[in-house]
Parts: C-alpha cells; structure tokens; sequence
C-alpha cells in the first residue's frame, strides 16, 4: 500500500470528536500552568472566543469532521507561542507546538501538516490560501468587526506597553490601529457579510477621534477643565447619536422579523383551509354527487355544502395570491424618492447598472434609505392586511357552511328522508 494510501486511510479512520479533546485540554492546562500578567489579551480568554469564533465560521460552510479538526486544533494552538518566545515568532513557535502534539496523538502528517499552515497564516500581514487557512485568519480578528473591538484595543494596547517596558502614546497607538483597520480584509464571504459594517463603524470612531485631536490647538494641549468638559460632551452626543440609532435599527429589524412570521402564519392558515375543503368537496363529490338520484332530498344540502367550500377556497387563494408590480423604477422616482428598492417588485425587470446606481443613492443618503424602511414596512402591513381579511372571510364562510350544511343534512334526512 502507498504512502498516500496509507495518509488518506489514517484520517478516515481517525476519531476527531476525542482528538479535539484531547487538543482542548492539552492547550486548556497549558495556558494555566503558564500564565504570564503581561499578556492581556493573549491569554485564554482570547483563545477560547478565537475557538468560538472559527466555529461559527466552519459551521457556516458546513465542514466536514476532518476539515473541523484542522481549524479548531489550529485554533487552540494559535497563539500557544506566546507561551515559549514571550510572543517573538509566536505563529511558528505554535505550529510547532501544535505538530510535536499531533505527532504524539499520531496524527497523520498532511492533517498536521494543515494545522501548522492554518497557525503561520495567521501571521501579519495574513495571506491565507485555502479555506481553512481562511477561516482560522478571520477567526483570530474577529474582534475587529464586533463592539468588543474598542477594548480588545485598550487590552492590546496595555500589554504591549508591559511586554516593551514603556509607555506607548495614545495617538500613536490609535495611529497604528487605524492603519490596521483600513489594510485588514476578511477572507471569507461570511466574515465579510457579517463584519465588514461595524468594522467600518469601529474605523470611523477612531478616525473621528484622531481629526478631533488634529483640531486643537497648535500645541496639541487643551486646558484640562476643558478637555473633561469636552469630553463629556462628545460622550454625551456619541451616546445621543448612537442610542437613537441603534434603537432605529433594532425597530426596523423586529418589525421586518414580525411582519414575515405573520405572513407566514397566514400562508399556513391559507394553506389548511385549501387542504381541508379540498377535502371535503373531494369526498361530497364522490360519495354523495353519484348518488343523488336516488337521495333527491340531499340535493340542496350538498349544494349548499360544496358551495360554501368553493367560496372559503376562493377566499383563501386570494390571501396567497400574490400581487406583483411592473418591476422597474422610473429616474423620477428615484430622484423624488418614492420608490422602495428593497423590494424585487420594483426593480426585476431592471438592468443591473440602474439598479446599482440606485442602490447606491439610498446607501449614500440616510434620510432615503430609512424612508426605504418605512416604505417597506408599510407595503409589509397593507399586504398583511389584505391576507388577514381574506383569511378571515374565508374561515367565517367555512364555519357557517359547516353548520348550516350540517343542520340541512340533518332536517332533510329526518322529514323528507
């Protein structure tokens, strides 16, 4: 049998879910037996929301039991050569770390072989080449595009300043983490859809401090009554600015949620009442229909019956019927702003360059894309409205036919039968 036979049965074979254990408590008793007061923020915490967050990542592609191994044993080795170097070539200290244990674990060579790789892509600047690589990359930066960003960096700031034995200047530590930010890139596609927007946010904060700074006076001094008075007020209004906001967001975001359940609820609702009458004038028709030359007094009821079934099918396709409009926008639209194109019934029958252009003004103008929102919103609740009273028609027609129809079996059995 080949070398390469041999590899690919080894991980066939090998058993993960105990191998990641055993990764997780060897790197668990590390970090304990080697703690360090320097290391702010490369400790265990760090380690265990890297874990995390490759999880996330590697459950969103849906990785299968080998790939999984791979990032989450990188993962727990990442950082791991903090540990031996006092953070100098740590990514190669953790790589090889991480392969003397998985050699020990006896790991096949091209399984350890992808963990070291995973560790060294980490290395600044990161250039990951395969997925995993990826994954592990956008995993260790995580932070950058959560609200945890702002004191990671305060963390990462501190440490430095314990691991150099000097102070690092605010400005220049701010400096350095704005460069970061603007060079940075997330590898992934769902890092990137995920992040990418407070990571911005986080970037816009630091470089509105840093113009702020650049504003005083020619000294680079404020009187200190002043700059605490100036700091309580930008805390003030950050805090004015971003509450509003965030709560804005928040609203839209329950009420689309809500909007889609209760349109749901009322396709189901739509859905068995279709079902069962169905059912019914199914039955009626081939039991009752073939028989009624020779059960005349049936006749009205059975009408009656599969009368009022027709009508609540009707009234319930209706609810689910849907309406679409001409799917396209027109330049005055756009520029009036009246058109919501966060809906595909605007714009299905759009090219894609107007679309784009159009998509573009909304971003770029905040009072236009929360009239969008609301816009949309609205729409939602008209549609909700019409499914509703449709639903409620048909399901009050199917009651009373229920108990009519049953009442002019029953009278027709009983004194014309």
């Amino acid at each position: 049998m080949s070398p390469d036979v041999v590899s690919i049965t080894n991980v066939i074979i090998m058993d993960f879910y105990s191998l990641s254990q055993k990764v997780q408590q060897y790197v668990q008793a590390l970090l304990e037996t080697h703690t360090d007061k320097k290391f702010l923020y490369h400790n265990s915490h760090h380690t265990e929301s890297v874990v995390k967050a490759v999880g996330q990542i590697a459950n969103h592609y849906h990785l299968n039991d080998h790939d999984f191994f791979v990032v989450m044993s990188a993962a727990w080795f990442h950082d791991t050569g903090y540990l031996l170097e006092n953070g100098a070539d740590h990514e190669a200290k953790g790589a090889e770390l991480a392969g003397a244990f998985l050699q020990q674990q006896c790991v096949d060579d091209q399984t350890s072989g992808q963990v070291k790789q995973c560790i060294i892509a980490t290395q600044m600047p990161q250039k990951p080449i395969t997925l995993l690589e990826k994954i592990v990359c956008d995993a260790d930066l995580f932070n950058l595009g959560t609200d945890s960003f702002s004191n990671m960096d305060k963390l990462m700031r501190k440490e430095s300043e314990l691991r150099l034995g000097s102070e690092v200047r605010k400005e220049e530590w701010r400096k350095g983490t704005i460069n970061l930010l603007q060079s940075h890139q997330y590898h992934t596609e769902y890092s990137q859809v995920l992040l990418n927007s407070k990571k911005q946010e986080n970037l816009e904060k630091l470089l509105k401090k840093q113009k702020e700074e650049n504003e005083q006076d020619p000294a680079g001094n404020i009187p200190a009554a002043a700059a605490i008075a100036g700091e309580k007020t930008a805390v003030g209004k950050v805090k004015k600015r971003d509450k509003p906001a965030r709560g804005i967001e928040t609203m839209f975001r329950v009420a689309a949620t809500n909007h889609q359940r209760l349109s749901d609820m009322a396709d189901r609702k739509a859905h068995i009442m279709i079902s069962v009458n169905s059912i019914i004038i199914s039955v009626v028709i081939g039991l009752v229909v073939r028989r009624l030359e020779t059960i005349q007094n049936l006749v009205i009821p059975t009408l009656m019956l599969l009368g009022g079934c027709v009508t609540a099918v009707i009234f319930s396709v209706f609810a689910t019927r849907p309406n679409i409009p001409n799917g396209y926008f027109t330049p005055q639209q756009l520029s009036n702003r009246t058109v919501n194109l966060l809906f595909f019934g605007n714009f299905y029958n759009m090219d894609y360059e107007h679309y784009y252009e159009g998509m573009k003004k909304v971003m770029n103008d905040s009072e236009f894309l929360y009239a969008s929102l609301i816009r949309d919103i609205h729409s939602q609740g008209v549609v909700l409205g019409k499914k509703f009273r449709f639903l409620r028609m048909s399901y009050t027609i199917f009651m009373f036919t229920l108990v009519i129809s049953v009442a002019a079996f029953a009278v027709s059995t009983i004194f014309f039968g």
